[in-house]
């Protein structure tokens, strides 16, 4: 690995004095709540649940910092523009920061989702790109983020495993797809499941991404016909506790 900076994610600021108000009433993850140096995987979802975007949200004093997909942060910035209406909300990208990762920082933040992803932390950039590397480890322990991969408008939250992920809280009052996300938990219905296999063994109708350097297919496989064998261990045990129940 060669240097730490994730060229591939960007940052945005949100801020003013509606700033955490504004993003509670939207996401997935409680932003009052918000801790320094304690980020939180959120997602911003269709009315019916669907995953439109995923990111890491950062408090920073009074503001929130936005860790996302760079390929998806204008896009990002134009769907809270349309949701903020009249509020005193600034949406800005924050071109002097950028979104760090290393495995073994142990002085940074753990990443949100799973520890075993490593550490991530927001400073200024510096020469050389992480984000082949982090990539590969991510997909190593079966972790998904981005439009390409977890399917933008395609995929319900809770079939991305956003809940054994962390991304997603159910007693913070309402937010855009809360009803279905509940309705879900709630019952017990997550019968489907984003997993990665062995691309040989791809089956295109369930396919979200194709990732042939790496060998895998992503795709949204219903849970009873998933072979244990290819599952990372932590979702194998979420699987295996919910039929349990």
């Amino acid at each position: 690995m060669t240097g730490t900076t994730l060229c591939d994610r960007a940052i945005l600021r949100i801020s003013g004095e509606e700033a955490k108000p504004f993003l509670q009433g939207l996401l997935t993850r409680n932003v009052l709540t918000l801790s320094p140096d304690q980020p939180r995987w959120t997602g911003l979802l269709t009315p019916q649940g669907k995953a439109l975007f995923d990111f890491i949200l950062w408090r920073d004093g009074d503001d929130v910092l936005i860790d996302c997909e760079a390929a998806q942060a204008d896009a990002l910035a134009k769907r809270l523009t349309i949701y903020r209406l009249r509020r005193k909300v600034t949406i800005v990208r924050e071109e002097g920061l950028a979104v760090h990762w290393s495995p073994d920082a142990t002085d940074q933040p753990l990443d949100p989702r799973l520890p075993a992803l490593g550490h991530r932390w927001i400073a200024p950039a510096t020469p050389g790109d992480a984000a082949p590397a982090f990539r590969a480890h991510r997909l190593a322990l079966g972790v998904f983020e981005g439009a390409a991969e977890l399917g933008q408008d395609q995929t319900l939250w809770l079939e991305t495993n956003a809940e054994e992920l962390h991304g997603v809280d159910y007693d913070k009052g309402c937010y855009v797809g809360q009803e279905n996300t509940a309705r879900m938990h709630y019952r017990n219905k997550v019968s489907r499941r984003l997993v990665a296999v062995p691309i040989a063994q791809a089956d295109e109708k369930r396919q979200r991404a194709a990732l042939p350097d790496m060998g895998l297919s992503i795709e949204l496989r219903r849970v009873e016909t998933l072979d244990p064998a290819i599952l990372p261990s932590w979702l194998a045990a979420a699987i295996e506790s919910q039929a349990a129940e």
